[in-house]
């Protein structure tokens, strides 16, 4: 089956020892392990998959997402996409009049055989030449949200939860999230502002503008990675938030006075 980036059903497969990216999640991804395993970094809490395990990710949460091999086999994985248009479409007509309920960033479920039976019912698709006609995708993407509805009922309130986010507390996203590498414009959409709303709001919460800021922020945590754990270079720079060793080590000696590679005792 041919796949691209709008493909709503994914097989994903990590030949590499392993993979590390960031990523903010716009659509649900229900998630499947099949070998390998992958760690889940969020603000608030990390988490590891196995084979096997069974996972919802919310759409517009920040995660940094380690894929690698184990056992001697890749880390593999299916996914089925929750886009907000199809799930629109389904619970305008299939309402629900539960009371919501506040679900965390990330569902795990439990073994179940409608599970294993909708996943099993994927595998043969991966072997297409072509790619898997709308309708059949359509299909199963339904059969994903009735089995989900009637494992967890309570998963309503995150699927048909069609709102963006809302304008949240500056302070404390940005001194939660600031080792996320986003562009400006994603720093906005997640804490519900304009540009110019979110650079004014930064200068009269922290006195700097945001770029300085987050530099200062990742290069600390950096340095504190570093000292106390007595980690390389090239070990956190991706994970504090830097795109590449060489302006990490520009950007830290600057702060510092020191290369990373010669931390006072």
């Amino acid at each position: 089956m041919q796949q691209n980036d709008d493909a709503d059903i994914v097989l994903a497969c990590i030949e590499e020892k392993y993979i590390h990216k960031e990523v903010l999640m716009e659509e649900h991804a229900f998630v499947k392990i099949l070998s390998g395993e992958m760690r889940v970094i969020q603000a608030d809490n990390s988490y590891t998959f196995s084979p096997g395990d069974l996972i919802l990710l919310r759409r517009n949460i920040l995660s940094t997402l380690i894929k690698y091999p184990k056992d001697g086999r890749p880390y593999k994985s299916v996914l089925i996409f929750l886009r907000t248009e199809r799930l629109q479409r389904y619970y305008s007509k299939n309402p629900f009049s539960k009371k919501p309920q506040q679900l965390s960033n990330i569902k795990i479920f439990k073994p179940h055989p409608l599970f294993d039976s909708l996943f099993a019912s994927l595998m043969p698709y991966f072997e297409l030449d072509s790619k898997l006609p709308e309708s059949i995708t359509a299909a199963k993407v339904d059969e994903a949200i009735l089995i989900l509805r009637h494992v967890t009922p309570e998963i309503d309130s995150m699927l048909a939860d069609f709102e963006g986010p809302g304008k949240l507390n500056l302070a404390d996203f940005m001194e939660r999230n600031y080792m996320f590498n986003l562009t400006m414009d994603k720093f906005c959409y997640l804490t519900g502002r304009s540009l110019t709303t979110f650079k004014k709001d930064f200068k009269n919460k922290f006195g700097t503008s945001p770029q300085k800021w987050l530099t200062m922020k990742r290069l600390n945590l950096a340095h504190s990675e570093m000292k106390t754990k007595s980690r390389k270079a090239n070990e956190v720079y991706i994970e504090v938030g830097f795109e590449n060793l060489s302006h990490f080590s520009y950007a830290f000696k600057k702060q510092f006075g020191y290369s990373p590679n010669n931390i006072p005792e």
